[in-house]
């Protein structure tokens, strides 16, 4: 519901010899420390792309892309109320299908003990304890589609409860754990207008009939088209029986969901307005009636009402919001209220991070509450009275590309904290925290981080060259880095944009620092995690002053006297992708630059991706009829006729968020300005799913490091060649 990824991006972590700053010369350059890392062999110096393989004499120490096959990543973790076991999600790559297979395991807190639960054919995944402990519910695509099923813990049996013909999600027990709510799709016929002729031969081949859309947002990225219908909440007996559908009508009813502890109501959050297409922000809390099936919204204010859930008591209902003031980016607050919807009230209402998800504490006086702070994710106990104290940091979690903040967690009725968290060096884990420093339960990726060289993430600093204010940044060094040394650096940047990097795992990262290049991972103005003014800085104004930004903290790495000033290269993806494009409008610095899945026409953007009704009105302000100026006057094509840097652009050929016309407008515009390009889209992929698939994932990076290589010592127009104005 918050409003910040939506050009979104994906993230994981190994180990590697900590390197000491140059303390005279950089005493914020700090490395960022990662105790559960083992101490790898020693690498040789840094080396070119091209001398990667050809000079191996022994086993690759450096990461590779063949590496990415054998990355697994822990996720959804959900500790069972006594403590005792924690149910999470595994997701391994597979070879064999170049994919991420999800299975759920069981680990015993005492031992450190692991047992399979769903890991046999297909995907299993969304494990959820029933009240008491001795079940656990998930959705498994065993035999086919995605079904629910349930599993008793102390005779390890399993049961698929339904036959659906659409994916369950938000999967609630009821406090009895008689019954499980969730909700699905209900699909419907759609509109029709027209028809073929009556008249078609027996055997004839015929077109497809055609395909007639209504909706305002009629694909999606990651899904393709819509599919007509709206999602809805059901109910299922714990032991099996059918389904029974709870809400009806034109409107998505979404979860999470959660019951009043007498098992009579259900609480979840929608946008049940006539206008609900075209106002993407609106929603509010109902209570359902499960035996009536009546519904009362409990909250009415111009903003997001989302996550309902219910305290230990029965009494109080805590939730997440914002009031919606026009902008692209709100921090997302805490919210109580009694279970009517009376006594509405803000929790730590001063406090300025942005709420992720929250879980209540079993003694009723306080909330669990997941945030970001400074690039970095930490799980907060927030008292009824306001106050804020931190019981878990360091986590991680997500996708594998790129070191964004991300992570999930879960609280014992006892308080332990089971999350998934990691490091620079280490891919998320299982830990679990009692009231101190954190236990790493599970070892996923021992064999490679064992014999793996990374290469060291230091942590800097400086101060925008726009106003003075901080920009924080991680510099990802080679393997085996020698103080003193200057590299070629690479400025990878985040999108979103209201997203923020950390000393997270990033597996392009160290693709490029196993060639020999410094990645520079750095937060300008507009990213999360520094408080609701910082990341309301670029409002109406994208891209902006975080140029300024980014350029600073360029200078800064090159004062440290690790990046070359005369080797820079420049990428970024969605948000990143857009100020690449950019920044190579603005300086020809750059020897070379990748633009991947970019805005280039904020026009063409606004009215054909998958979010129309949010991004005209939120991100400019105004429809592109409107205000044609300030659409053109911060779209990266109306500076391409400064671009003298040989761009690379890339996109998946199913990108609906940033669609592939808008790489193909920028692509299409440098070569008839005769400036060097090339166009790479990835087959099959959305725009969250670029790097989904691990030999893609691999395959663009090596794309990226290959064009870098190409044009190492730039690139000048040819005598004669003029540039096309």
């Amino acid at each position: 519901m918050r409003k910040t990824a939506l050009f979104s991006a994906a993230i994981l972590a190994f180990a590697a010899q900590p390197l000491r700053a140059q303390q005279e010369e950089a005493p914020e350059t700090a490395p960022v420390s990662d105790p559960a890392a083992a101490a790898p062999t020693p690498s040789p110096a840094p080396m070119s792309a091209s001398a990667v393989g050809s000079a191996r004499t022994g086993p690759e120490r450096r990461l590779t892309g063949a590496d990415l096959f054998d990355l697994s990543i822990a996720a959804d973790p959900q500790i069972a109320p006594d403590g005792r076991h924690i149910a999470y999600v595994r997701r391994s790559n597979d070879i064999m299908t170049d994919r991420a297979v999800s299975t759920i395991w069981l680990i015993d807190t005492a031992t450190g003990a692991e047992t399979p639960v769903a890991a046999r054919a297909g995907d299993a995944f969304a494990p959820r304890w029933s009240p008491d402990g001795k079940r656990l519910a998930y959705v498994s695509t065993e035999g086919g589609s995605a079904q629910l099923w349930v599993r008793w813990t102390v005779s390890g049996e399993a049961v698929r409860l339904t036959g659906l013909p659409t994916s369950p999600s938000s999967l609630a027990w009821s406090p009895d754990g008689r019954s499980i709510a969730y909700t699905m799709l209900v699909k419907d016929d759609g509109p029709k207008f027209g028809s073929a002729p009556a008249n078609k031969p027996e055997g004839a081949k015929w077109a497809d009939p055609l395909e007639v859309r209504d909706l305002l947002t009629y694909r999606a990225d990651g899904q393709g088209y819509i599919e007509p219908g709206f999602e809805k909440i059901f109910l299922v007996p714990a032991t099996g029986g059918a389904p029974r559908q709870l809400t009806f009508g034109p409107y998505h009813d979404g979860g999470p969901l959660s019951w009043s502890r007498d098992g009579r109501t259900l609480y979840f959050s929608a946008n049940r307005q006539p206008d609900w297409e075209s106002d993407p922000v609106e929603s509010e809390i109902y209570a359902l009636d499960v035996a009536r099936g009546t519904i009362i919204a409990l909250t009415g204010r111009n903003g997001p009402d989302a996550n309902p859930l219910v305290s230990p008591d029965g009494g109080k209902i805590a939730y997440l919001g914002f009031d919606d003031a026009g902008r692209a980016y709100e921090n997302t607050n805490l919210y109580v209220m009694n279970r009517d919807g009376s006594g509405r009230r803000a929790i730590a209402e001063n406090w300025d991070y942005s709420v992720d998800a929250i879980q209540w504490a079993a003694d009723g006086r306080a909330l669990y509450a997941q945030y970001d702070d400074h690039g970095e994710t930490k799980v907060a106990r927030i008292g009824l009275d306001g106050a804020v104290r931190d019981v878990a940091k360091g986590l991680s979690g997500g996708a594998m590309d790129r070191p964004y903040t991300g992570g999930s967690f879960t609280v014992s009725d006892g308080g332990a904290v089971a999350f998934t968290g990691g490091t620079w060096a280490r891919p998320a884990e299982v830990q679990l925290a009692r009231g101190g420093d954190a236990r790493i339960l599970t070892d996923l990726n021992r064999s490679l981080r064992e014999v793996k060289s990374l290469g060291e993430v230091r942590k800097i600093t400086t101060a925008s060259s726009h106003d003075g204010k901080t920009i924080e940044g991680w510099l990802t060094l080679p393997p085996g880095y020698v103080e003193g040394q200057r590299v070629p650096l690479i400025l990878e940047i985040h999108g979103g944009p209201f997203t923020a990097y950390g000393p997270h795992f990033s597996t392009d990262n160290q693709l490029y620092a196993a060639a020999g290049y410094a990645v520079l991972s750095a937060n300008p103005r507009g990213s999360t995690s520094y408080g609701e003014a910082f990341a309301q800085e670029i409002d109406k104004a994208y891209p902006g002053n975080d140029y300024f930004d980014l350029i600073s903290i360029v200078d800064r790495a090159i004062a440290l006297g690790i990046a070359d000033p005369d080797a820079l290269f420049v990428t970024g993806g969605s948000g990143g992708g857009v100020l690449t494009s950019w920044i190579v409008g603005k300086t020809n610095r750059f020897k070379a630059a990748v633009t991947q899945k970019p805005v280039i026409n904020w026009t063409t953007q606004a009215l054909t991706a998958d979010g129309p009704a949010f991004f005209g009105r939120y991100w400019l302000g105004a429809q592109p009829w409107e205000k044609p100026e300030l659409y053109w006057s911060l779209s990266p094509l109306s500076l391409v006729g400064n671009v003298e840097t040989p761009t690379m652009v890339v996109v998946g050929a199913e990108d609906y968020r940033t669609p592939v016309s808008e790489s193909e407008q920028y692509y299409t515009a440098l070569r008839l300005r005769g400036v060097p390009t090339a166009l790479v889209e990835v087959p099959g992929a959305s725009h969250g799913g670029i790097a989904a698939r691990p030999s893609q994932s691999a395959a663009k990076a090596s794309a990226i490091l290959a064009w870098f290589e190409k044009y190492k010592t730039g690139w000048k127009r040819p005598a004669g060649n003029a540039a096309a104005k």
